[in-house]
């Protein structure tokens, strides 16, 4: 039975884009020994180091920061790195979620090949990466089954990802979005910042003041 680790990167502690994306991931993996783990600080405990030295798959998965990995994880990461330089271990293959706020998933595209450049750097094997646009909407649509309405796009790529992942193969980077019309979505996104401005006390305005 393969074994999986599913990484959530996210530094929220629930409700993150991160989550909702491994999880509809998990309900695409068959006959395997699934892990979760949740890296929100930039220190990993030794217990999960040896965790997953006896993982043979990893799955990461985080939000795009500035075009690239958020600090937490990439410290995460270096640590890893070290860790394994240290001690022979099994092949272990990675693939990778990332997910952004912009509408095309394409912006996630640098982040991907840093991780890819981090597998080629540490030693492990680089399966493949998804880049998921629109991501802001998937902890809203937890309850819509992958691969239906606005998470059509979505099934497509995970159903791909997860036969990959099966046979530890390697493929191309897929990018997608939200079955959902690009102008809906720009227009929900601007009520959420509004409704956020307000509830701390600020004003639309304030977004556009500088110092």
């Amino acid at each position: 039975m393969l074994k999986i680790a599913l990484i959530n990167g996210s530094p929220k502690a629930k409700n993150s884009a991160s989550e909702a994306a491994l999880q509809a991931l998990g309900t695409f993996l068959r006959d395997s020994e699934i892990t979760e783990y949740d890296f929100r600080k930039p220190q990993l405990s030794f217990e999960h180091l040896k965790q997953l030295e006896e993982q043979e798959v990893w799955v990461l998965a985080f939000p795009l920061y500035v075009d690239g990995i958020p600090s937490h994880l990439l410290s995460c990461l270096a640590q890893l790195e070290n860790h394994f330089k240290a001690r022979p271990t099994p092949k272990v293959t990675v693939y990778c979620l990332v997910n952004c706020g912009f509408y095309e998933g394409e912006q996630c595209g640098l982040a991907l090949e840093m991780v890819e450049n981090w597998c080629a750097k540490s030693g492990r094997q680089w399966g493949q990466g998804l880049g998921i646009g629109a991501g802001g909407m998937l902890p809203a649509l937890k309850n819509v089954p992958a691969g239906s309405g606005p998470k059509k796009n979505l099934g497509k790529a995970l159903q791909t990802l997860a036969a990959n992942i099966a046979h530890r193969t390697s493929g191309d980077n897929i990018f997608i979005t939200a079955n959902f019309p690009r102008f809906a979505y720009k227009f929900a996104a601007e009520a959420g910042w509004r409704k956020m401005v307000k509830a701390n006390g600020l004003k639309t305005a304030d977004l556009f003041r500088q110092k």
